[in-house]
């Protein structure tokens, strides 16, 4: 287990720890994936964090990687559909996911207290049902069960997101005067923001303390023209005092590691991870300068995922956040130029 994880999520990083077990966990995947090791025969040792190898993130939509070794107990598949139809299929296993889980709780508990109150999800229950395979979506609202009472998923459909089940909040909100509430960022503006909240339940919300988390991208909202400022004020309207909205970045390939959202713009690195960020062209480190974003983490060990490059853009910040988070923190650029939707957000 990451020892790593010991530590509060957002104090300053031991680069030398962090170095020492992503070159460990490399060391792992070359022995136990064939596949991996061909892509990097040659490798013997990374002496800095952005010397680490990686792959790029559309390897996993044409591949099915897998470690192999003593105890490894690989589970069900993590799939994240595409909007132009190919998937990205991450295979979990029972060590990846403990130390998975106990990351994105840490992170979360550090952002939104450690008291558990109930969850509402704004999905489908059957997306839970899936045998032998679970969606992205899932995984992200499960990211929040460490924090749960109890959970409630209040939408009858996931095609159509606005069919949300009131009579089922509102026996919620009877009982209890603090939520979670999570949904990817459309669905949540599509089932709540803009949503014809029953009278009575909106008297009991604004009386409650709500947390909203959401995740993925912002496709949908930038076609209506909605902004950041406008999308957290139209669901703080509907609650009580205390409530807030909670934005988090990840990648459906590196499950736990959540990037969030601070005040001044910046996404934080939680400090058992690390963010390089690249020229397209010639792939060399940049500080400062927008690049390709790299993600790493040493959560990974049923499949090599524990660095990948994405298709996404970001610049490194310097320097102390005026939000007052210690740690590495960068900025997100969005996509790169005619890089495809990816669509476990079905932005």
């Amino acid at each position: 287990m990451s020892h790593l994880l010991d530590q509060p999520p957002f104090a300053a990083r031991d680069d030398a720890a962090l170095l020492a077990e992503l070159n460990a966990l490399t060391r792992w995947h070359l022995d136990g994936c064939a596949d991996y090791r061909a892509v990097w025969p040659r490798w013997n040792g990374a002496a800095t964090i952005d010397a680490l190898p990686w792959l790029h993130v559309g390897a996993f939509k044409h591949g099915a990687w897998r470690t192999s070794g003593e105890s490894m107990k690989h589970q069900r598949t993590l799939a994240s559909s595409s909007t132009g139809g190919s998937a990205s299929r991450i295979a979990l296993d029972e060590k990846s996911s403990a130390l998975q889980a106990r990351s994105s709780g840490a992170i979360l508990a550090e952002l939104l207290g450690p008291e558990q109150r109930p969850l509402v999800i704004l999905d489908d229950v059957r997306s839970l049902q899936q045998r032998g395979e679970v969606s992205a979506r899932v995984t992200a609202a499960m990211s929040l069960r460490p924090l749960a009472s109890e959970m409630h998923f209040v939408v009858s459909a996931a095609a159509t997101p606005d069919a949300v089940d009131w009579s089922r909040l509102a026996a919620v909100c009877a009982t209890h005067r603090r939520l979670l509430v999570y949904g990817f960022t459309w669905m949540l503006w599509t089932a709540w923001a803009t949503a014809a909240i029953p009278a009575a339940l909106r008297d009991s919300l604004a009386a409650a303390r709500v947390d909203f988390v959401h995740s993925g991208g912002w496709k949908k909202l930038e076609a209506l023209r909605v902004g950041r400022d406008e999308f957290d004020r139209a669901l703080l309207a509907t609650v009580g005092p205390g409530s807030s909205v909670l934005d988090f970045y990840g990648l459906v390939e590196q499950v736990g590691i959540l990037y969030p959202l601070c005040s001044a713009g910046f996404r934080h690195v939680p400090r058992w991870a690390a963010a390089i960020v690249r020229d397209p062209w010639t792939l060399e480190p940049l500080v400062g300068e927008p690049g390709m974003l790299q993600l790493l983490n040493p959560l990974a060990h049923g499949a090599p995922y524990h660095s990948v490059l994405t298709e996404d853009l970001g610049r490194i910040a310097s320097g102390a956040c005026p939000c007052g988070r210690a740690g590495q923190r960068f900025e997100f650029l969005g996509r790169v130029p005619k890089a495809e939707v990816r669509g476990c957000a079905n932005v």
